[in-house]
């Protein structure tokens, strides 16, 4: 490109036009609603609530016995169901599937006490109760996403006989291979202090995680967006995409010094030594089938920190899929999208 005065404003007054352009779509894009399935609420405890999603209209119900989605603490569970053509709720119901999800909600000051015993024995273990109980089955398909796999293997092991088949995606079971920031950082906190202060800001979270890949989490998407923000529909998307990020609830301390203190810390799980009310969880005693997904450019959940699993279950039937996405693209992006719901739909149906 020459660099006379005349290209150098003619580039200027292009670059400002974009910026204006860019600027109105995503105004027009900020009153975007989150979540487009339809659901209602049919359980709910304290702040967590337990939610069904309707079947999709002209959809035959697959042979399978209903999914519990168990998503995790950290964020809020609707980016698995961010818009009609980026929803993988949306695409289980359009298999044929009935699906319910946890929403853990939005702890207050008034929820500081509760640990992970309470989250995972009795809010959880709550609403496996229900959904089995509504359907008249002895078992169901559990589905846990990041920290909610975590929970979900624990649940699992501590019982089996409520589990028919387990799906985790980007759920860490090693909490300390060579290549897990995330980890280094957690393994130098005082959890004492942690316990002190109370509840942990959502906002504080969200920094620390958008600080493990700076450039491309807080400068690369924003530069890339000048690209294809005249795309009311990418606009949207991405729009949806900030309101998601930027909405994580307050972390309880109590739960969030025993997670990280247990499983970042002491890595817990793999030796066999986190204790739930007086149980401890033996990934020996998951026998169900599993499917193990995650994600190859994972920054919060290195695959090493996944693809541990299959060294300490006890299922002859396990499954290991990796897809080429990050961290959250795995819920979200175009790739994930065209084969991360039929392979869960699919993998469920073959074991019906």
């Amino acid at each position: 490109m020459s660099d006379s005065p005349g290209d150098l404003a003619a580039a200027w007054s292009e670059f400002n036009r974009r910026s204006i352009d860019a600027a109105m779509k995503l105004r027009e894009a900020s009153t975007a609603a989150v979540g487009c399935s339809l659901k209602t609420e049919v359980w709910r405890q304290d702040k967590v609530a337990l939610y069904r999603y309707l079947p999709l209209p002209f959809i035959q119900a697959a042979r399978a016995k209903p999914v519990l989605i168990c998503f995790a603490l950290v964020n809020r569970p609707y980016v698995l169901d961010l818009q009609p053509d980026r929803s993988l709720i949306r695409r289980l119901l359009a298999a044929g599937l009935e699906v319910y999800l946890i929403d853990w909600g939005r702890p207050d000051e008034s929820d500081s006490d509760i640990g992970l015993c309470d989250y995972i024995e009795r809010y959880m273990g709550a609403c496996v109760q229900h959904v089995l109980k509504s359907h008249g089955s002895k078992a169901l398909n559990l589905i846990g996403v990041c920290q909610g796999g975590t929970f979900s293997l624990c649940y699992c092991a501590l019982n089996p006989q409520h589990v028919a088949n387990l799906v985790t995606m980007v759920t860490p079971v090693d909490f300390q291979t060579p290549d897990d920031l995330l980890s280094k950082w957690a393994r130098h906190l005082d959890m004492d202090s942690i316990r002190r202060a109370g509840n942990i800001p959502g906002a504080m979270l969200t920094g620390l995680f958008l600080s493990l890949a700076p450039f491309r989490l807080m400068h690369q998407k924003y530069v890339g967006l000048l690209d294809h923000v005249l795309d009311a529909d990418e606009a949207e998307r991405f729009v949806r995409m900030e309101k998601w990020i930027f909405d994580s609830p307050d972390q309880v301390a109590a739960a969030t010094a025993q997670f990280v203190q247990w499983f970042y810390q002491e890595n817990r799980l793999i030796h066999g030594s986190v204790e739930l009310g007086g149980r401890r969880v033996n990934l020996q005693r998951i026998r169900q089938p599993v499917l193990n997904i995650y994600a190859k450019q994972d920054h919060i959940v290195p695959p090493s920190a996944v693809t541990a699993l299959r060294r300490y279950i006890g299922s002859r039937d396990y499954t290991e899929k990796a897809v080429d996405t990050g961290h959250i693209g795995l819920y979200v992006s175009r790739t994930a999208q065209e084969h991360v719901p039929g392979l869960i739909a699919s993998w469920i149906r073959a074991r019906a």
